[in-house]
């Protein structure tokens, strides 16, 4: 009846910033996560000195606006690792996996964001995409197995229909969240709702019970027999 589908990036600095209105909103309702591929393909980076730059003076707008913790191995780290690459396609086929084995995919998503903004891990990285996993209590074996059928063609599949829900919604970037009420998508401005995230569960509590109060209405509506 109603679903919130979440469209995000693991890499994304601002859906980082909003991974406390996700918590609040997954104790509201079913919540869809869509991993759009922010940094695959030649859009892969990287970190360079210019890079460092460009995302520091948004991390700094983020922690402001949030309350969202960037770690001295983020910021003192991996933001100096010139070997690093910043590649969304890796922690989104994990987030899959977790999601396939699991149930897990959102929890994965979240400790993932962890190991990269706070603890400066490369989340690109198979190995570390297992520790990960491991500390979530997924068998790393079964993980292993689950992560490599969901690389390559499996997570460039899901990317595709992201980007094509992106476009029937004219989402314009991530994080982007979007209420789907029996079928209707509406998307959702959530600047309002950055470092309030009891603001913004409360919002979907409202409409939830809209959905069901409207959702009674029509059962409870006289009508022909056959």
């Amino acid at each position: 009846m109603i679903t919130l589908h979440y469209i995000y990036d693991p890499l994304c600095g601002w859906c980082y910033g909003a991974a406390p209105l996700l918590k609040a909103a997954r104790q509201v309702l079913d919540v869809q996560a869509h991993g759009g591929g922010m940094m695959i393909g030649a859009n892969r980076q990287r970190v360079t000195p210019q890079l460092r730059a460009y995302v520091q003076q948004h991390d700094t707008r983020i922690a402001q606006l949030t309350g969202q913790p960037f770690g001295q191995a983020y910021n003192d780290g991996l933001l100096h690792d010139t070997d690093a690459v910043l590649d969304s396609e890796p922690p989104t086929a994990a987030v899959l996996a977790a999601d396939a084995i699991a149930g897990r995919g959102l929890d994965m998503l979240t400790q993932l964001q962890t190991a990269h903004y706070v603890d400066g891990r490369r989340i690109a990285e198979r190995s570390v995409l297992i520790e990960v996993a491991a500390k979530l209590g997924l068998g790393a074996s079964a993980f292993a197995v689950a992560l490599d059928s969901q690389q390559g063609e499996a997570v460039n599949h899901h990317i595709q229909a992201t980007r094509r829900l992106m476009a029937q919604v004219a989402a314009r970037g991530f994080p982007s969240f979007v209420l789907n009420i029996d079928g209707v998508l509406h998307s959702i401005d959530i600047a309002a709702y950055l470092g309030d995230p009891q603001a913004f569960q409360d919002w979907l509590f409202r409409q939830a019970d809209i959905a069901e109060r409207n959702t009674e209405l029509f059962r409870n509506v006289d009508g022909c027999g056959t």
